[in-house]
């Protein structure tokens, strides 16, 4: 779900330090979803990608995303949430500073992201880094999948000088 009005400015940003910023749409968690990831990382662990293995050895009863692949849906859930300022020209991954795995997405799982703005720092004319909270919640579950404090650089568009 994205934000009833975008945020335009950076200033507007930084007046919602330690507020939640967002909170994102539900997203499914298939086995396509999960192969994919697999393929692209190398990661084919049985636990992941074997249904039929899982269903009788895994103590869920059914494969799990990868944790990794969980992490990585940060970057599009935010984007998606709108709380990025309109006047950002680009936005860049900067870091993690806590990451901890809280539960196994299973299969068929829908999860979505909250978002806390945790600060805001200059670190230059029209450059910011942002450091916020993230949880991935699993639809249903008591516990979160994730919570990942994640650090993002973002540069202001410049304006155009007139003449």
């Amino acid at each position: 779900m994205s934000l009833a009005e975008p945020i335009e400015t950076f200033e507007e940003l930084r007046c919602k330090i330690g507020q939640e910023i967002g909170v994102s749409e539900w997203v499914t968690i298939d086995q396509s979803r999960i192969d994919g990831f697999a393929e692209c990382t190398g990661d084919h662990q049985w636990i992941h990608v074997d249904p039929e293995r899982a269903r009788r050895q895994s103590p869920f009863r059914t494969t799990i995303a990868h944790g990794f692949l969980t992490l990585s849906l940060i970057g599009a859930l935010i984007q998606e949430m709108g709380v990025v300022p309109v006047s950002t020209q680009a936005a860049f991954n900067y870091g993690l500073d806590r990451v901890r795995f809280v539960s196994p997405v299973k299969v068929g799982s829908q999860v979505r992201m909250r978002t806390v703005l945790m600060s805001m720092e200059d670190k230059g004319p029209g450059q910011y880094l942002l450091k916020a909270e993230n949880t991935i919640e699993i639809e249903g579950e008591a516990k979160p999948a994730l919570v990942a404090e994640t650090l993002v650089m973002l540069y202001e568009r410049r304006k155009k000088a007139t003449a």
